[in-house]
C-alpha cells in the first residue's frame, strides 16, 4: 500500500476525524499512534485531524457521522478492538459496528475506515495493534487517503 501513497501531498489539505474507543483502551493508543504517525507523514496537518474518544466500539458510527457533518471532515477512521469473550456480545458489537459504520458511510457519502480490531485473544489484538502483523491503524490511515484520492478522481 505504501507505494501509492509514496510522497506528502495524499493527505494535503484533508481533514480527518477519528473515533478511537476507550475500551480495550491499551490496543486502542496503539493504533491510534500508528494511524497519526501514518496520516502526518503522508502531509495532514495535525491541526485537520479530529481525534475523539467513544466508550465503546458500538459508539463509533454515531460519533463518526457527527464528524462528517458537524465537523465537515472528508472522511473518518475507526479505530478500537472488540476481544471475544464467553457471551454473544462479541457478535452484538461487531454486528451493530460495522452495520452501522457502512450506513454512515452511503448516506454521508463520505468514507470510514475501519481500524477495529475484532479479535479472539488479547495476543492477536496486541500483534495487529504493532506488533508481528504490523499496525492496523496505520494501515486504515492509508486506506482512508487512498479512498478520498480515488473518490476525487471518479
Amino acid at each position: 500500500m505504501t507505494k501509492i501513497l509514496e510522497g506528502k501531498s495524499i493527505g494535503r489539505k484533508r481533514r480527518v476525524g477519528i473515533v478511537a474507543s476507550r475500551f480495550n483502551g491499551e490496543i486502542t493508543e496503539r493504533l491510534l499512534k500508528g494511524c497519526l504517525a501514518e496520516l502526518v507523514r503522508a502531509g495532514v496537518k495535525k491541526e485537520n485531524i479530529t481525534v475523539t474518544w467513544v466508550p465503546g466500539a458500538f459508539e463509533i458510527p454515531f460519533v463518526a457521522q457527527e464528524l462528517i457533518v458537524k465537523k465537515k471532515n472528508d472522511g473518518v477512521i475507526a479505530l478500537g478492538a472488540v476481544i471475544r469473550g464467553e457471551t454473544a456480545h462479541f457478535d452484538y458489537v461487531s454486528s451493530g459496528l460495522v452495520q452501522g459504520i457502512m450506513k454512515v458511510q452511503l448516506v454521508t457519502r463520505s468514507p470510514i475506515a475501519f481500524g477495529v480490531l475484532t479479535t479472539n485473544t488479547d495476543r492477536q489484538a496486541l500483534e495487529r495493534s504493532g506488533g508481528k502483523h504490523g499496525n492496523k491503524g496505520r494501515e486504515a490511515a492509508e486506506v482512508l487517503l487512498q479512498i478520498l484520492n480515488l473518490k476525487d478522481q471518479i
